[in-house]
Parts: structure tokens; C-alpha cells; sequence
């Protein structure tokens, strides 16, 4: 089957998850791994399985403001954040909402997050957001979604790039299950 990993980041850590995760599946799956800007009709239709992500703002998925907060934040004279260099352009909510029917070909989808860690009442979670338009748009949801955690001086914390790698076998290994052929 044929996975597509999609991700947003804005300074580098959702992109370090999503090679992790692409890392994972890989065992299983024949990978693309690419930026939302790169994230293509023609990629999606050849896809079995979709695995989306995006960072954490402001409890929720990124918008076009908190975007360009985040970018602001990082130009900022001695800021040590740097942006991702495929940050620019739209965000995974834009292209999920501007996005043509997803789930026409039963396609299996999962979603996943970077957030601070703690709560997710205080945080909030990017990957519930992502999970209910890729279920509007008809893709089937076989696994809850996923955070991974990053640090307040914004670096992902220790073991999360491992734990995204294991995390993206565990979900090739489901979605191969899903679809392995069953005896008459």
C-alpha cells in the first residue's frame, strides 16, 4: 500500500515527526514524505493511506494569523528559532478545507501533532482538528491521533523522534491488518 505523509511545521519539529513517521511506516509502505505545499491531487489518488500533521497554535490547528505570528517570532533580532524551509505557504487547515473529496477511494487516514507538553485541556491538539475534516472529507479514521511533544524553548523532547518512528510502524502494521486479505 502506498502511504502518503503530509505535514506542516513551522520551525523544523512537526517536519522532524513526520520523517520519523515516514521512517516507520517504510517497513510496510511504499513512503512519500511531503511538505503540505507539495501535497498534490495526483499524490493523494495514489495513496492507500493518508498521514497528516501539523503543529499546535493556539489550542488548536494553525491559521493564516498564527502563522505569521510564528514567523514573526522567529525574524525577531536574536529569536533562536528558525523557520522549517518549506514554511511558507498554506497550512494543513486551508488545504484540508479547500481540499477536493479525500475519501472517494476509502482511503485510511490518521492525524498527528505537535503540541507543549502538559494537558491537552491546556494545550489544545492540532491532530483532533485534522482528524474530524479528514473524516468529513469521507477518509476512514483507524487510529486516535497522535502528539508529540516539544520542549518551551521549542525543540521536540527527548525520545519523541524514536517514539514517532515507533509510532509510524504501529500504524503501517494496522493499516496492512486492514487490508490484508482474508481466507473464504
Amino acid at each position: 500500500m502506498r502511504a502518503l505523509v503530509v505535514y506542516e511545521s513551522m520551525y523544523g519539529n512537526t517536519h522532524a515527526v513526520a520523517v520519523n513517521i515516514a521512517a516507520g511506516l517504510s517497513a510496510r509502505h511504499d513512503v512519500t514524505l511531503v511538505p503540505v505545499t507539495r501535497a498534490t491531487p495526483e499524490l493523494i489518488a495514489t495513496a492507500g493511506l493518508l498521514v497528516i500533521g501539523g503543529p499546535t497554535h493556539l489550542h488548536g490547528m494553525s491559521t493564516p494569523t498564527s502563522r505569521r505570528w510564528a514567523a514573526d517570532t522567529a525574524r525577531k533580532q536574536g529569536s533562536p528559532l528558525t523557520m522549517d524551509p518549506d514554511a511558507d505557504g498554506p497550512g494543513v487547515r486551508g488545504w484540508l478545507e479547500g481540499a477536493a473529496s479525500l475519501g472517494a477511494q476509502n482511503i485510511l487516514a490518521v492525524a498527528f501533532d505537535t503540541r507543549l507538553g502538559g494537558a491537552p485541556l491546556f494545550t489544545g491538539r492540532a491532530s483532533r482538528g485534522i482528524s474530524k475534516l479528514l473524516a468529513g472529507h469521507g477518509c476512514r479514521m483507524f487510529a486516535d491521533p497522535e502528539s508529540f511533544l516539544v520542549t518551551k524553548g521549542d525543540t521536540l523532547r527527548d525520545g519523541e523522534a524514536d517514539r514517532a518512528r515507533v509510532w509510524g510502524a504501529m500504524i503501517g502494521a494496522a493499516a496492512s491488518d486492514l487490508y490484508a486479505p482474508t481466507a473464504a
